[in-house]
């Protein structure tokens, strides 16, 4: 499929930090993609959960699995209008590398640590990842990625943070936009956490269907699920609704963000900067966004038993932090080494890193190793 003249061109790519030579047989953000994926801070995606912790179940969904949704809904909007779909792919798979472990309740305590020291951004994290953290290639730290995919990943940076950034930070300095694929990636990703936030909810029973029936969104496709089907029950009654309302912001994005570019007429990528968001839902069907994370934000996310468990996770991050500040030489050598730098807050940042980078899973081992003392231990 040609692209369109405003697409993120590969062959126009504004380049990578260590020059290399082109790619054979992929283009440049297929290699993007492709080292992403190798990724150690990808793998570790499959063990960080963002609503409920690892343990509470098998069939909750963990950063990995939101990643590759994320993916799938991006793609599908991108080919719709003649956007790279390799670049969004890429951006969506990226876009949480720099996760804490146990959702934003992790991120929150995390925030708090380093309060003094910079704070702590789960998105100025990812692209740490990819630009430093990752250890992979002989001749640069990070995985060396193209522009276009690093500004996608820093989906949203303080002004401050953005002068320390050098050309990814221009954008917010100079108040201009991202590529489409960015822009779609972005809401692919609001489309995605939010319908299969709504699954989990209904699976873990902190809501129900009788609550998410007042949500339009919800309540609209369930009814049309319900006149077409009327004897269908159970899981597969949800799934058809989720189904049906994640179509239905696809097709919404898809027609809203073409006739935004009709509109405005943008003859390359450098002028699609110098606009305002062209992707974007209707008013209508933005309208019934807003109306679905208000719910999910009172009926899910403030749950006393998903507050019981962010109170957890947070005294576990908080715990790990201070152990560790107090006393560096915990923490593997790679990370002591990292501390020592002669850089600004340089141990701290060091603990942010470690941290965030482990799993949920990990983090409870962690935690345990340092806190507690079997008999076998003595």
């Amino acid at each position: 499929m040609s692209l369109a003249k405003y697409a993120a061109l590969s062959q126009h790519s504004r380049g990578r930090r260590h020059p290399e030579p082109d790619p054979q047989g992929r283009d440049q953000y297929q290699r993007d993609r492709d080292r992403i994926i190798h990724s150690s801070a990808f793998r570790r995606l499959e063990y960080k959960t963002q609503v409920f912790v690892n343990h509470e179940g098998d069939l909750f969904r963990t950063r990995l699995t939101h990643s590759l949704e994320v993916a799938q809904i991006g793609r599908a909007i991108a080919r719709n209008l003649a956007l790279h779909e390799d670049l969004v792919e890429g951006i969506s798979l990226a876009h949480d590398l720099g996760h804490t472990p146990f959702g934003h309740a992790g991120q929150d305590a995390l925030n708090e640590c380093m309060r003094d020291y910079g704070g702590f951004e789960h998105n100025l994290q990812s692209l740490r990842v990819v630009d430093l953290l990752e250890q992979r290639y002989a001749e640069f730290d990070g995985l060396n990625l193209t522009f276009e995919m690093r500004e996608g990943i820093l989906k949203h940076c303080s002004l401050n943070n953005a002068k320390q950034l050098g050309d990814v930070g221009e954008r917010f300095i100079l108040k201009q936009q991202p590529s489409l694929e960015a822009q779609v990636t972005n809401l692919a990703d609001e489309i995605a956490y939010n319908n299969h936030d709504v699954d989990d909810g209904l699976r873990s029973g902190l809501i129900t269907l009788e609550q998410l029936k007042q949500v339009s969104l919800f309540g609209d496709n369930l009814a049309q699920v319900q006149q077409r089907y009327p004897d269908l029950q159970g899981r597969r009654l949800i799934h058809e609704t989720v189904r049906r309302m994640i179509n239905a912001q696809i097709v919404d994005l898809c027609q809203q963000s073409q006739a935004n570019i009709d509109r405005v007429g943008p003859q390359n990528i450098d002028e699609v900067r110098q606009q305002g968001r062209l992707i974007g839902f209707s008013p209508a069907m933005a309208e019934q966004q807003i109306e679905l994370k208000r719910f999910l934000h009172k009926n899910l996310y403030q749950h006393y038993r998903v507050n019981r468990m962010s109170a957890k996770a947070k005294r576990i991050v908080r715990s790990l932090f201070e152990a560790f500040i107090q006393e560096p030489d915990l923490m593997p050598n790679e990370y002591q080494d990292r501390a020592k730098q002669d850089q600004t807050h340089a141990l701290a940042r060091a603990v942010a890193d470690y941290v965030a980078g482990m799993t949920d899973r990990y983090a409870i081992r962690e935690y345990q190793r340092l806190f507690t003392v079997e008999e076998r231990e003595l």
